[in-house]
């Protein structure tokens, strides 16, 4: 059995994932709550991404059309329209369906979580969000939306 630190295969994958490059993402943060907003932020200003924001499940929809986000990071439960709504909206659009949706949520029941893969999230953060967490998650689902993006051009290329 070969130890993933010793194996090349292994180290050439990390090591061009760790090249991708994120830089020019764009990220929409939505949450009702304006300290959540500001502090999921703060956590991502040292990223090179594009931070956009949006206070309720109504304002999400159109900011996702107009900003066109590359992830949204989209708290559960808020007014107007509750974050299962809005990712079941996202998804259920051809033009919007590749939008990775990472929940970030204070529920912690498993009828909850399978509702969200259900509507069509990509994955979940919870409440209190660790600022650890929350950017490797980011970077992690934004280099695989790049690659995803860069496999799409090279197809229609050829």
């Amino acid at each position: 059995m070969t130890d993933a630190a010793t194996d090349p295969l292994a180290l050439s994958i990390e090591s061009e994932s760790a090249q991708i490059d994120i830089r020019g993402s764009k990220i929409l943060v939505v949450d009702d709550n304006p300290q959540n907003l500001e502090l999921v932020q703060a956590y991502l200003e040292t990223m090179p991404v594009t931070v956009a924001t949006a206070a309720d499940g109504m304002a999400a929809i159109a900011e996702v059309e107009r900003f066109r986000p590359d992830l949204v990071l989209l708290d559960v439960m808020m007014p107007k329209m509750s974050g299962f709504e809005v990712c079941q909206k996202i998804k259920g659009n051809p033009a919007l369906r590749d939008t990775v949706i990472i929940m970030v949520t204070a529920l912690h029941e498993v009828g909850d979580f399978e509702r969200a893969v259900e509507c069509g999230c990509d994955d979940f953060l919870t409440k209190p969000v660790n600022k650890l967490e929350l950017v490797t998650r980011v970077k992690s689902l934004l280099r695989v939306r790049t690659l995803k993006r860069m496999l799409e051009e090279l197809k229609k290329s050829r």
